[in-house]
C-alpha cells in the first residue's frame, strides 16, 4: 500500500464526531436505524449526507424546492443501498460482469462503495460554501472482491449550488481498472412535464430495448414510460426542465465521458407507487468503453455541479 492509501477503520461514534468537528458550526450529526447522518445548514442551503456510501440524501437551496430526490420507501438499513439521492458507483456500473466474484456469485449491483462506511476527513466553511470531504479505502468486503489497492475521496461543496467531486487514486503496484458514476436522482415536480436538454445530437445504448445502440434522437429526452439510456463520449452541459415546477436544473460536469438517464416508469419494491413521478436520474460517470484505467500512482477526478434557475 502506498502512502496515499486510506485505511478502513470502525466508524466513529456520534459523540466522537461531535467532539472532533465542534468548530464546524454548520454541521450536526444524528442517526437513522444505526446509520450516521451529517446534516448541513447554512444561510444558503441545507443538505444531508450519510457516512454509509458517502451518500448525499438531500440538498435544498434556501427558498427553493428540493434538488435531490429520495424514495419514500427507501430502506435505510446498514449494508443496504438506498433508493434515491446520489449513490457513489464504484468499481463497476450496474451488474457485475464477473459472475463468480463472490462465492460463485457476482458482486452487488453498482459495486461496493455505496454500502460501505466512509470516514469524514474534514468539514469547513470556505467563504459562503460548506465543504465536506469523505474517504474510503480497502475494506474486508472490497478485498474479498479483489480490490485491495484503491483510495476514494468524495468532496461536497454546498452553496446555492451543489458540487460533488469523486477522486480515485491507485496506490498499488498494478493497474487499477474501474467504472464509476454519481447516480444522481434529481427531484422534479412531475416527470411527464420534464425534459432533459443537451443530449439531442448523441446516440445512446438503450437498456430498455436489449442494450440496442440507437442513433441520436435530435430531440430533448422526455418521459412517457421507462427510460434507461447510456450516452457515451459526452461532455455536457445539460438542463433538466421541470415544467410543472417552473424551474430548470443546470448540470455541468468535468472528468466524465458517460452520461446516464433513467426513470423506472413505475413502482419498485423500494420506490413508492407514485414516486417515479418525482425524479429524473441524470448520472455523471465513466462506464462501458469510457471506463478508467489508472497506472500505479495515478489518480482521476470526476465532478458535477448543479444549479437551480427559474424557468424563462
Amino acid at each position: 500500500m502506498g502512502e496515499s492509501a486510506v485505511i478502513q477503520v470502525e466508524p466513529p461514534t456520534i459523540d466522537t464526531l461531535r467532539q472532533r468537528f465542534a468548530s464546524a458550526r454548520f454541521l450536526t450529526f444524528d442517526t437513522l436505524n444505526g446509520l450516521t447522518r451529517l446534516n448541513v445548514a447554512t444561510p444558503a442551503c441545507t443538505a444531508t449526507v450519510f457516512l454509509q456510501g458517502a451518500h448525499l440524501a438531500a440538498f435544498k437551496p434556501t427558498g427553493e424546492q428540493d434538488v435531490i430526490f429520495m424514495s419514500r420507501k427507501s430502506e435505510y438499513e446498514v449494508g443496504k443501498a438506498f433508493r434515491g439521492g446520489v449513490p457513489v458507483v464504484f468499481p463497476w456500473f450496474a451488474t457485475d460482469s464477473k459472475k463468480d466474484r463472490v462465492d460463485g456469485h457476482p458482486g452487488p449491483s453498482h459495486g461496493f462503495a455505496r454500502v460501505q462506511d466512509w470516514s469524514l476527513e474534514s468539514a469547513a466553511m470556505h467563504d459562503d460554501a460548506a465543504e465536506l470531504v469523505l474517504k474510503l479505502g480497502p475494506t474486508p468486503m472490497s478485498r474479498h472482491m479483489g480490490f485491495d489497492s484503491f483510495a476514494l475521496t468524495m468532496r461536497f461543496r454546498f452553496t446555492r449550488t451543489l458540487t460533488a467531486e469523486l477522486t480515485v487514486e491507485n496506490p498499488g503496484t498494478a493497474p487499477l481498472e474501474f467504472e464509476e458514476a454519481m447516480h444522481t436522482y434529481f427531484h422534479v415536480t412531475d416527470i411527464h412535464e420534464t425534459s432533459i436538454h443537451g443530449l439531442e445530437d448523441t446516440g445512446y445504448i438503450d437498456k430498455v430495448d436489449n442494450f440496442t445502440h440507437k442513433p441520436a434522437a435530435h430531440a430533448p429526452i422526455t418521459f412517457s414510460g421507462k427510460v434507461d439510456r447510456v450516452y457515451l463520449d459526452t461532455a455536457g452541459p445539460y438542463v433538466i426542465r421541470d415544467g410543472a415546477g417552473s424551474r430548470e436544473i443546470h448540470v455541468s460536469k468535468q472528468g466524465s465521458r458517460s452520461t446516464i438517464t433513467w426513470n423506472n416508469g413505475g413502482p419498485m419494491p423500494d420506490l413508492g407507487e407514485w414516486d417515479w413521478h418525482d425524479y429524473a436520474a441524470l448520472e455523471t460517470g465513466n462506464v462501458d468503453v469510457d471506463h478508467i484505467t489508472l497506472a500505479p500512482g495515478e489518480k482521476h477526478t470526476m465532478s458535477f455541479t448543479a444549479e437551480v434557475k427559474r424557468a424563462k
